[in-house]
Parts: structure tokens; C-alpha cells; sequence
């Protein structure tokens, strides 16, 4: 290849326009907020994943070469095989889980509140068949309430998951959230990167971070429209 490239005299030609300015052919994307967000909002997701697969049973014993047994971490038989998303914004944070976990199982869920009730109802599940022994990842971007999780934790353990084998992932919590959630089901495990104390009449943590599905996908929901998982928990 570099032979030809050689005989085609490209280096040559790359090397005369050094010092000139850029073609009009060039598009530069721009460096907008959004933008410089999702690059610190991609890798938050991976270090917080990466931080709860650190709560897995993972040790293991390893003989080395020399024949010395010690203590090791390895993913064996228990490990995480499942991770179901809080659409939409839950699934936000699938593509950074694949990265860390590439032969993982993907399960979605789509809560939504009922404006006459209040409630959150089910409107939408899809689960792997014979989940009763895996480690579950459940994945929402923030949690306020607690309640949209409540109830994926419910459906969770209707489908035989083990409570101490649920994790709750995400990136914003209130504390109402999290003690709904650590009172109801005490042995989920609970991890995000932050806690906000505070959630408003609308159900928004303050100070929050905005709906986070609209900030990710750079679309404007409208203002009757609540989604489960979007800064806007129950």
C-alpha cells in the first residue's frame, strides 16, 4: 500500500499544502454545548457502570505459572447477563454498556403516568426468557420520585430476579427516590453519581439536569407529555 501510494506520489502532494488554508470542501462540526456535553455525559456513563460491576462476586482463584494460587476477579457463571432499560432515557445508556459488557442480554421497559390517576402504569416490556438467575443492570438517566423504578423492580421480581441481584443504575438521584426505593426494596442494590435533595410540584430534581432524554436527543417534549425516565420520575 505505501508503495503505490509512493508511485501515486500522495505523500508528496500531502506534504505540499502543508501551511495553506483549509479546502471549502471542509465542514468542521461546531463545538456546541450539546456536543461538549455528550462527550462528558458518554464517559460518566461508562465510569458508572464500570463502578458497578465492581459489586459483582468476582473473585476467583487463579494459579499463576509458577504455581502459586491467588486471589483473582474473573466474570464466571454469576455474572451480569441482563440490562434493562427505563425508555426513553434509560436507553441512553445502552451503547456505553455495550462497550464495557459486549455479550450482554438488552431488556426494555416503557412506564408512563396515568394524568387522571397520577400513577405510573406499564405500558411496555420486553424481556429475555430465563432471567431468574442473572444479575439484572435496570438503567434509568435519573430518578426524582422513585416511582417509575418502584414499579420496574416489581416486574423485575415478577419475573423471578432475585431482589439482591437487581442493580439500579443512573446518573441523577433525589433522596426521595432513593429512600423510596432503598425502603420498598432494601436489598437493590442503588448507584449513581450524584444525589440532588429537592424535587418540585412538577416532579423535576432540583437542581437537576433538565430532561434528559430532550438534552441527549436534542428534541423539546412537549409540556403535557411526561416520560418515566427523563428527569420527570414519578
Amino acid at each position: 500500500i505505501y508503495s503505490r501510494l509512493d508511485q501515486r506520489s500522495l505523500s508528496v502532494l500531502a506534504s505540499a499544502h502543508q501551511g495553506q488554508p483549509l479546502p471549502k470542501t471542509l465542514s468542521v462540526m461546531e463545538g456546541t454545548p450539546q456536543v461538549q456535553g455528550m462527550h462528558t455525559i458518554i464517559r460518566l456513563m461508562r465510569l458508572l457502570i464500570e463502578h458497578a460491576l465492581s459489586f459483582l462476586p468476582l473473585k476467583v482463584s487463579v494459579e499463576t505459572p509458577q504455581g502459586s494460587i491467588d486471589e483473582g476477579k474473573r466474570l464466571s457463571g454469576k455474572r451480569v447477563r441482563l440490562c434493562v432499560s427505563i425508555l426513553r432515557a434509560g436507553e441512553t445508556m445502552e451503547q456505553a454498556l455495550m462497550v464495557v459488557c459486549k455479550d450482554i442480554r438488552l431488556g426494555k421497559i416503557l412506564i408512563q403516568t396515568n394524568h387522571d390517576t397520577g400513577e405510573p402504569e406499564l405500558h411496555y416490556l420486553r424481556l429475555p426468557k430465563d432471567i431468574s438467575e442473572d444479575y439484572v443492570i435496570l438503567m434509568d438517566s435519573t430518578v426524582s420520585t422513585g416511582a417509575a423504578a418502584l414499579m420496574a423492580v416489581r416486574v423485575l421480581l415478577d419475573h423471578d430476579v432475585q431482589e439482591d441481584k437487581i442493580f439500579l443504575l443512573s446518573l441523577l438521584m433525589a433522596e426521595m427516590g432513593v429512600h423510596s426505593v432503598a425502603y420498598a426494596f432494601p436489598k437493590v442494590l442503588i448507584i449513581t453519581t450524584a444525589v440532588d435533595k429537592n424535587v418540585n410540584d412538577e416532579y423535576h430534581i432540583i437542581p437537576g439536569i433538565g430532561n434528559f432524554g430532550d438534552r441527549y436527543f436534542g428534541t423539546d417534549a412537549p409540556s403535557d407529555w411526561y416520560e418515566s425516565d427523563e428527569g420527570m420520575d414519578y
